[in-house]
């Protein structure tokens, strides 16, 4: 019988956290201990505390020196994560890090670095397909041919700014790496993931500040076009969700296919639809709304399996560090940099 995979975190900083040790948890891991950042708010730690009451607050360095712990999990603040990462790694654990993985050209260097010394695993838990039951239905859809061969996506990420709950490093363009770099991360890996991609080049890239005057160094808008040899991409992502939608932002993904079309509401469905994980299919014999929820979110135990069987199924390696470069390649290129 295999021996339940024991998990330990480092840095809270980010809500993403919870979908990440919670889908551990129910695929049957065991978290042994957290730890924080060195700025880490206070009430931050006590909803996590709340939240895993009987798991104990212990120092990062515990954490790497227990040899017991197979896997680390990482959302600390963005510019932090691939030190912790690089830690773990170096300290014979794989690594679960919220997306953005890192920040900038030579932290990934530096990580794949590792990856290769250490020959441990390097993950990046892009929530907006891997913790989101519609994009397992659409999975299945296309997998099923109802759309043909995809060739193209149209990647939509808004969302809300709430600007009283942000920490200072929100604010910060070096520490949470640009808004290409940071939540059009997820959209660089839906469309890899999609396409079928293994190759790929950012084709054009813009940032603006557009609704910020008072923070002019902040970055509210973003877009993409993306071209790959399994198909091409565009995306746009933004801080500009309004107070009166109901959630935090309405993501989208439509998947174009030769002979049919998806359309993922994966947080909402403002033509009046209850309920997150919404999908439409358009294809020759009409259109079809599905409603996605409980379609389930096998990357977690997928990812445990891994570990235990040596294999790639939850995400090949090449995918977590191709989606992070396309990503900071267009944040440099629409920064002037490239």
């Amino acid at each position: 019988m295999a021996t339940r995979l024991r998990v330990g975190v480092i840095g809270i900083d980010h809500n993403h956290i919870y979908g990440m040790l919670n889908g551990l948890r129910n695929a049957g891991a065991e978290c042994v201990g957290w730890a924080t950042g060195p700025e880490t708010p206070e009430k931050l730690c006590q909803v996590f505390r709340e939240s895993y009451p009987d798991t104990p607050q212990k120092s990062a360095q515990a954490l790497l020196e227990d040899d017991s712990i197979g896997l680390i999990l990482s959302a600390a603040v963005n510019s932090d994560r691939s030190g912790i990462a690089i830690a773990a790694m170096r300290h014979g654990k794989d690594v679960l890090v919220d997306k953005p993985g890192c920040t900038t050209q030579t932290q990934l260097a530096e990580i794949k670095q590792a990856v290769a010394d250490t020959g441990r695993r390097w993950t990046v838990c892009f929530s907006e397909r891997l913790d989101v039951d519609c994009v397992t239905l659409a999975d299945r859809l296309i997998t099923e041919g109802r759309i043909g061969k995809v060739v193209q996506t149209v990647g939509l990420g808004p969302h809300r700014r709430n600007s009283h709950l942000r920490p200072d490093w929100f604010w910060d363009r070096n520490r949470y790496g640009g808004i290409l770099t940071d939540i059009c991360a997820h959209q660089f890996d839906q469309f890899l993931h999609f396409t079928g991609s293994t190759e790929a080049r950012v084709v054009s890239a813009h940032i603006g500040n557009v609704a910020n005057p008072d923070r002019p160094d902040f970055q509210d808008f973003g877009e993409v076009l993306l071209e790959g040899n399994g198909g091409r991409g565009y995306a746009r992502v933004d801080w500009l969700t309004p107070d009166g939608l109901p959630t935090w932002g309405d993501g989208r993904m439509t998947i174009l296919g030769t002979e049919g079309y998806l359309e993922l509401r994966k947080y909402i469905d403002i033509s009046g639809r209850p309920g997150t994980d919404h999908v439409f299919l358009a294809d020759r014999s009409g259109v079809e709304h599905f409603d996605a929820r409980g379609a389930g979110k096998p990357f977690f135990s997928r990812l445990i399996s891994d570990r235990e069987n040596g294999t790639e199924t939850a995400m090949r390696q090449a995918h977590a560090f191709l989606a992070t470069e396309l990503a900071l390649q267009a944040q440099a290129l629409a920064e002037g940099n490239l």
